[in-house]
């Protein structure tokens, strides 16, 4: 009896998860265009005049978001006058990947790659928040051509102590972890959700209705929220691996991070030390600042892209020469 109350309990959660997918997802549409990749299919929204002087700008999210989180407010501002290129890492948003196991910076950064050829795009200026700092560092030492520059918002770039939370681990783990993502993380998480993003931005306020004007909900979608979980508990030996090769990195680097008042990410841990590394890396710390830089500290994100590229762009007219 107690065995066919639970099949029971679980059939109505996989059902209320299911209608929860298609309630995000009608209310979080996708905003751009798909472009196939080997690997899966990447959602990217192109914004800003096409013709600016200068490479464009690719802006890159970090873990447990998508797009959106880099859309607004500095992607906008930046589109005002230079084309801006947003886009769901594989797995997160509305991009794919046909293996979940496809996690690491190395495996995303050739999709991303790729279709950045496809759209015609040379060299471009990385944007990267958190997670994905690791990742914008690989592409600079795997496509050397391609980064232009990468200016960095609070970034993972090291190992660190500890691990990356047990119900990473769990939701990572072959067979109950597709079980729980298809029965319970979807329900349970729309409860945590909100106070989860708030502890993110600490200590400074999380904007009103910040969850569901970045499209939030649609990491509870189990597929992502899987391939979420596998970023996390495969990034610590991807950025092993790759850490001892971040002296090799010739593009310009800015790092804009917090202070210790940044619990998601340490300053001490990432920023420093690759700002010590890299041989063309500035590193501005923010005092009282957290982890969400881009809502933190807009004006001076665009101002320190907007500086990069006034650098690099006589430096590219003179190259044409």
């Amino acid at each position: 009896m107690a065995a066919v109350i639970v099949v029971a309990a679980l059939a109505v959660l996989a059902l209320v998860t299911q209608i929860g997918v298609f309630l995000a997802q009608r209310a979080h549409p996708a905003r751009g265009r798909m472009v196939e990749v080997a690997g899966g299919v990447l959602h990217i929204l192109d914004i800003g005049p096409r013709d600016a002087a200068g490479p464009p700008i690719v802006m890159l999210h970090g873990a447990s978001s998508n797009l959106e989180v880099m859309r607004r407010p500095v992607g906008e501002q930046l589109a005002r006058k230079h084309r801006v290129i947003l886009i769901d890492r594989p797995g997160h948003g509305w991009s794919t990947r046909l293996r979940l196991e496809d996690s690491t910076p190395e495996i995303q950064g050739r999709m991303i790659g790729e279709a950045l050829a496809k759209l015609g795009v040379g060299q471009a200026i990385f944007v990267v928040h958190s997670w994905a700092g690791a990742l914008g560092l690989r592409m600079a030492l795997d496509e050397p051509q391609t980064v232009a520059g990468l200016v960095m918002l609070a970034p993972v770039a090291y190992p660190w102590p500890g691990g990356v939370g047990r119900y990473n681990k769990i939701i990572a783990t072959p067979v109950i972890g597709p079980l729980l993502a298809y029965t319970i993380t979807l329900p349970l998480g729309h409860l945590l959700a909100e106070r989860g993003a708030r502890v993110v931005f600490l200590p400074q306020t999380m904007p009103d209705d910040f969850v569901r004007d970045t499209a939030t909900p649609l990491l509870l979608r189990p597929r992502e929220f899987i391939a979420n979980a596998r970023d996390f508990v495969t990034l610590k030996a991807a950025v092993a691996e790759q850490a001892p090769r971040y002296a090799e990195i010739t593009a310009p680097i800015t790092i804009i991070t917090g202070d210790e008042s940044d619990k998601t990410v340490s300053t001490r841990i990432h920023s420093q030390p690759l700002a010590a590394t890299a041989p063309n890396a500035r590193l501005i710390v923010l005092p009282g600042v957290g982890h969400m830089i881009q809502q933190a500290a807009p004006d001076l994100a665009i101002a320190e892209v907007e500086a990069m590229m006034g650098a690099l762009t006589p430096r590219a007219a003179a190259a044409i020469d």
